[in-house]
């Protein structure tokens, strides 16, 4: 037997359990309700992970929200993945209501969770635009303006002719 495969085995073990895990750790904001990002069906995925207590975090969400609703409908999914409490939430968005859905990260590692989705620092605002058919990802650090989505969609259209 390969002296590597023990250690190959465990590492292709936990890079893949943080995907798994990941999906059970998502709810609806304001419930229990759980969400999945495999339930996401548009050619193209934007996750933006926020709190709000993240200043940039709520500077570019008005901005994300005109750019979502400016989209041909079931052209791109773009959900909101806040780490933070249900209160919190729900007093942001009567402030900054938002057209795309708000989940709620509630597990136990949000490092982890973070890194499963290419955050490897652990900073928000972060934003991940892909296109899970042709395995597209790329990852955005920091605030995000219509024009840099619009830039990321266009990149991942283009890779994925």
């Amino acid at each position: 037997m390969n002296r590597f495969a023990p250690a190959f085995f465990a590492l292709a073990v936990a890079v893949a359990a943080p995907a798994v895990l990941a999906a059970s750790e998502l709810t609806s904001w304001n419930s229990t309700t759980p969400q999945s990002l495999q339930s996401l069906k548009a050619p193209i995925r934007i996750v933006n992970l926020w709190a709000t207590w993240c200043g940039p975090c709520r500077k570019e969400m008005p901005e994300m929200s005109a750019w979502y609703k400016a989209q041909k409908k079931g052209s791109v999914d773009m959900v909101g993945i806040a780490f933070d409490s249900t209160d919190n939430i729900g007093k942001f968005l009567k402030q900054t209501p938002v057209a795309y859905p708000i989940w709620r990260y509630t597990g136990a590692s949000s490092r982890q969770f973070m890194r499963s989705h290419g955050n490897q620092v652990g900073v928000l605002p972060f934003t991940v635009v892909e296109m899970p058919k042709c395995g597209h990802k790329q990852t955005i650090t920091g605030e995000v303006t219509a024009k840099s989505l619009t830039a990321a969609v266009n990149a991942a259209k283009e890779k994925c002719k």
